[in-house]
């Protein structure tokens, strides 16, 4: 007995540490997409086409079957149009602004939940709700440039989207194929839209360009999508939605250092209010795993 809790003990600690580098590896989005020059189009394109063979020879490995349903299929829409939005976003407003917009997806959750699901909202939901709304709109106090108000509204659909995805894996049940489908459709689709849209309007490119589209791809979705799959076994979903905060933590320090961005006063008290929020709301319904602020 002594030995199975040992086990047990080692299994989970080993997955918060695999989420742990899940959140790191997730952080990197911002800085390289600053760094490419192409049209946000391509470089989602570029990094789903890179995402998806990882994710589906992982799948293809695992012998995970490729399991076409509604939710699956929704998940896919969803988080498609996550990662096309969250792309725009990092290339019009600042690299914090887009990540924390789209970390505001529990709270997109609970308002589709209630509207679309007709379930109720129990007055502490309503709370965060309201909090979380005023932490959105003080993004938008700074001075902001047309594009950048643009940019903010990007982020604020990645976020929907992004919630759209949780909805619809959550509905799905806990089998691991509906959820990890959804992301290769989600990946298959970007490549196919944003591709060839993106190659008509990136007119160059640079050899240190291609090297980090490759590095989005492999070590900034393909892999921790890899590792989250491993993680979510062992790791409790608490755990994972607080570690998974590393990546709204991490992604505007890397982005500060590297090209300098730094975002408003008021983005970044909004930014507070919207991760003490979600945090909060993580660890108070924690017994309702499925509809967490965890990345897909």
């Amino acid at each position: 007995m002594h030995s199975l809790n040992t086990s047990n003990v080692n299994a989970k600690r080993n997955a918060m540490l695999l989420m742990a580098v899940c959140g790191v590896m997730w952080s990197l989005g911002g800085i390289f997409i600053k760094l490419i020059s192409w049209s946000p189009l391509l470089i989602a394109g570029i990094r789903s086409i890179i995402s998806a063979l990882i994710l589906g020879g992982y799948m293809l490995y695992k012998k995970v079957p490729i399991n076409i349903c509604k939710y699956s299929i929704g998940a896919g829409l969803g988080l498609s149009g996550s990662c096309i939005c969250f792309v725009i976003a990092n290339k019009l407003t600042t690299a914090a602004n887009a990540i924390v917009l789209q970390y505001a997806a529990p709270v997109f959750i609970l308002i589709i939940s209630a509207v679309f699901l007709k379930q109720r909202l129990h007055k502490k939901e309503v709370i965060v709700v309201a909090i979380t709304m005023v932490g959105i709109v003080l993004f938008f106090f700074d001075q902001l440039s047309p594009g950048s108000l643009l940019g903010n509204l990007f982020g604020i659909l990645a976020g929907i989207t992004l919630a759209i995805m949780l909805v619809m894996t959550g509905l799905g049940g806990k089998d691991d194929s509906v959820r990890m489908t959804g992301i290769l459709i989600a990946h298959c689709l970007t490549s196919v839209i944003g591709t060839p849209i993106g190659l008509l309007t990136t007119t160059s490119t640079t050899g240190i360009e291609i090297l980090y589209i490759v590095i989005l791809g492999v070590f900034q979705l393909g892999i921790p999508y890899v590792l989250f799959a491993i993680a979510t076994r062992d790791c409790p979903p608490l755990a994972a939605s607080l570690i998974a905060m590393l990546e709204p933590l991490l992604n505007p320090v890397w982005v500060a250092i590297f090209v300098g961005e730094l975002p408003g006063v008021f983005a970044l008290l909004g930014a507070v209010i919207i991760i003490i929020t979600v945090t909060y709301w993580c660890i108070s319904d924690s017994e309702s795993p499925n509809e967490k602020g965890q990345k897909p």
